[in-house]
């Protein structure tokens, strides 16, 4: 049976690979043979999904962002289809990316009616929407929506979609990490010491608007607490020269690192980052985080003065339960001077400290049982 998954970018490469790992162990305890054919990244290939392209480069949010990939995006989207059309898949399951994966779909219901689609992890309409005819197209593509949200299923469920909330898969990812204990000691760090990650970019574009205002922060933060440490743990090696420079150019005390973001994220006493799935991984971990997230100006003022898109929270920490529980700077706010009172607040507020890991522990309570993937999994191959 083959199966072609389609998704883009870090996070999408991140879930799909746990994804495919679920789907190849139900396979063998079912007695399939199955063939999963992809695009994505070096995750999902390391997980055993034959790469039709890699997306994980090819990822932007905005309209200016977006404009150097939209070349990269549609010739891989030209591959792919050429490839279904000479190997038609049994089921698809597309993963987040609306844009090139609404495209794929669309095509698929034209072409191919009788394959089943499945929609995991859909994109974040039920968050802000431009129109809702966002929402219609992704319904209108899939057979079967696997929900990691609970309000995400609830949204889609009151749309008319078939719905199944399986539950957020980094639940169990987080299983995979080291304890802060063994993370600090592999990593070399002392009890007294300080130790602060900073993730600043999975996506180009993060890289420019972000990396300064962070480093900034950063650089006031080293001036107050000289036995602070940062840690940057790259989503891709092709930003390592960059931040390295940077480092230099803000005179930190920093340390980059490769293929060590779970040790780095259980041994942080603090996480200045930006935001996305990263946030959950910190939030299971029980580490305090302050998000941050910026846009061009023109992209922000389009969005908020012409398309009028508001959304309740940017986080998915926040979205999980819709409550603040992680201090989030959006755009403006994402200044050096907020970043670092709220970063050192965690720091040297026992109080505030204990709130965070309260809320943290309300927001498990609606992630989801451990599972996830085998549910996910389960699900999709029962349409076969």
């Amino acid at each position: 049976m083959r199966i072609f998954i389609s998704t883009g970018e870090v996070s999408g490469d991140l879930q799909g690979s746990l994804l495919v790992a679920a789907l190849r162990k139900q396979a063998i305890a079912a007695g399939l043979e199955l063939e999963i054919v992809a695009l994505g990244g070096d995750k999902m290939a390391a997980a055993g999904a034959i790469l039709l392209g890699n997306t994980s480069e090819i990822g932007s949010f905005g309209l200016l962002e977006s404009l150097p990939f939209v070349l990269p995006t549609l010739q891989v989207q030209r591959r792919a289809i050429a490839y279904l059309k000479q190997n038609p898949p049994d089921l698809v399951v597309l993963i987040d990316y609306m844009g090139p994966n609404l495209g794929i779909g669309n095509y698929l219901r034209r072409q191919m009616p009788q394959v089943p689609i499945v929609y995991y992890i859909a994109p974040q309409v039920w968050v802000s929407s431009i129109t809702l005819g966002n929402t219609e197209r992704i319904i209108h593509v899939c057979d079967k929506l696997l929900a990691i949200f609970p309000e995400e299923a609830r949204y889609f469920q009151d749309k008319g979609a078939k719905v199944i909330w399986v539950g957020h898969p980094l639940v169990d990812r987080i299983e995979q990490f080291p304890s802060r204990e063994t993370a600090r000691r592999q990593l070399g760090i002392a009890d007294d010491a300080i130790a602060v990650a900073l993730l600043p970019a999975s996506r180009h574009q993060e890289l420019k608007y972000l990396l300064p205002v962070m480093f900034q922060a950063a650089q006031i933060m080293q001036a107050k607490l000289p036995q602070v440490h940062f840690w940057i743990p790259l989503s891709l090696e092709i930003y390592r020269e960059r931040i390295e420079k940077e480092i230099q150019r803000y005179g930190l005390q920093a340390t980059v690192i490769s293929g060590q973001q779970h040790e780095v994220l259980a041994a942080a006493d603090l996480a200045i980052t930006k935001c996305g799935t990263v946030n959950l991984e910190l939030a299971l971990l029980k580490v305090p985080q302050v998000v941050v997230y910026r846009l061009s100006p023109f992209t922000y003022w389009v969005a908020r003065h012409i398309l009028k898109i508001t959304f309740p929270f940017a986080s998915p920490v926040n979205l999980m339960v819709m409550k603040g529980i992680v201090p989030e700077f959006i755009q403006e706010q994402a200044s050096p001077e907020n970043i670092l009172e709220a970063a050192m607040e965690f720091l040297l507020n026992q109080e505030r400290k204990q709130q965070i890991q309260a809320d943290y522990q309300q927001m498990q309570q609606s992630i989801g049982e451990l599972g996830v993937c085998d549910r996910a999994a389960k699900e999709i191959l029962q349409m076969l």
